[in-house]
């Protein structure tokens, strides 16, 4: 078994990136080259933009290129607990920016000619337990009502033509959501930046933020470059440099560990037995699963096996085993079948579990997606390339408040008792 990301290990990397030091001066720099970041950058470049994009290991390294690789609309919540905390119109309005990145996210592949099998296939969320099931239903029709008519709930019984699995009593199935190979489209996002003329340094992590004149000074260890303005795109990463000037989203950040399999290639008869609707899939657990199959055949399975942070690969061995267990009980099928690939990833949580785009500390910033960021990260990245040309009206987050986590500065030592409570929760639920 490979203890890398399928994604990385099946993709080409970028060719591209600079070959000297750090230095000149643009408009904007960009930290962090994700989803986020890339996008943002084409956009600068493609509107004549002079933009810089500094990577501190390589192009795709965080968590858009070790995701689940799906492109879900919909958000982190029920809808109807989105409109009692945000108001009925800000809901609205970010659900439907979900849809509209995954629109984006299709429109850039085709203007771009990036190969990286997008598809739309549908999600569908499955009912855990038979308590479950009235509280999709409910969740299902608000949503169906209000905001998005292309969904569908399924009986048990109509799981049959779906999942091959006998755990899961009903499911809500939305018909926009998509996937793609994540690898080759943050590949193909580079490339374009970079053909429309961005920069893109990789191994810079940035270590220094100063202001000189109107606009800053932002140090690497492979030199320094000036810009007028800063982007960070940086999410769960925020807090992967020691030295990087990214304190205030440090405060706001909780990084947590999600952890991924791959199985071996599955013949055409395991697919029919587990995966026949060919769809991404999540449970309704609070310590689900998530999976789809892989361009080449493979389950592609993942989830919170555990509440700490992914370092190592003894860490993420502990977390392979923890979800070949899951595998083999929702799939008994599959219990034998080899794993090939196995690998961790950082999820960028804010404590109400909304994303957040603005301007805070000098910068702009886009992240705390929550687990839903290779959705909608490509419209952020769009909307910060906006901002830093001083269009704001694109922002579906403006003037959201961000306060801080409550007794945390970058380390999230209270995840342990996280998992505690979300587990118990899942016992009795």
């Amino acid at each position: 078994m490979q203890y890398q990301s399928y994604w990385h290990a099946t993709s080409t990397p970028f060719a591209s990136a600079q070959p000297g030091p750090v230095e000149g001066k643009v408009d904007v720099v960009v930290i962090g080259a994700g989803f986020t970041g890339l996008n943002a950058a084409r956009k600068l470049a493609r509107e004549g933009v002079s933009v810089a994009v500094l990577e501190a290991c390589h192009v795709g390294f965080g968590g858009s290129g070790r995701n689940g690789g799906h492109l879900n609309n919909g958000m982190a919540h029920g809808y109807g607990e989105a409109k009692a905390h945000l108001g009925e119109e800000r809901a609205k309005t970010l659900w439907q920016a979900y849809d509209r990145s995954i629109d984006m996210i299709e429109d850039v592949i085709a203007e771009e000619g990036i190969a990286c099998d997008f598809r739309r296939c549908g999600k569908l969320k499955l009912a855990s337990k038979v308590s479950h099931v009235a509280g999709l239903r409910s969740n299902f029709e608000t949503i169906h009502r209000e905001v998005d008519a292309d969904t569908r709930f399924l009986e048990k019984h109509e799981l049959a033509d779906e999942v091959g699995s006998e755990q899961f009593h009903g499911g809500m199935l939305y018909g926009k959501s998509a996937m793609m190979h994540m690898g080759r489209y943050v590949t193909g996002l580079a490339d374009a930046a970079h053909r429309h003329g961005a920069k893109i340094w990789e191994d810079a992590p940035v270590t220094g933020r100063r202001r000189e004149g109107s606009g800053w000074l932002i140090e690497t260890p492979k030199g320094s470059i000036r810009a007028e303005r800063v982007i960070a795109a940086t999410n769960a990463y925020s807090n992967s440099v020691e030295k990087a000037p990214l304190g205030f989203f440090k405060k706001r950040i909780i990084s947590v560990g999600s952890f991924i399999v791959a199985t071996r290639p599955l013949s055409d008869a395991e697919i029919a037995a587990t995966l026949p609707g060919n769809r991404t899939y999540v449970t309704s657990m609070n310590i689900g699963n998530y999976f789809r199959l892989s361009p080449d055949k493979r389950m592609i399975f993942g989830g919170r096996a555990r509440f700490s942070a992914t370092s190592d690969q003894s860490s993420d061995a502990k977390s392979g085993k923890v979800l070949r267990a899951a595998l083999s009980q929702i799939f008994p099928q599959l219990a034998k079948v080899e794993l090939d690939y196995c690998w961790g990833g950082m999820v960028g949580m804010t404590k109400d579990r909304f994303p957040r785009t603005g301007e805070a500390d000098g910068m702009l910033y886009g992240m705390g997606y929550s687990g839903h960021g290779a959705q909608i990260s490509t419209l952020m990245g769009q909307v910060l390339a906006d901002m830093a040309m001083g269009r704001t009206d694109t922002n579906p987050l403006q003037g959201l408040d961000w306060p801080k986590v409550p007794l945390h500065s970058g380390k999230p030592w209270f995840l342990p008792l996280v998992g505690m409570y979300f587990g118990l929760k899942d016992r009795i639920s």
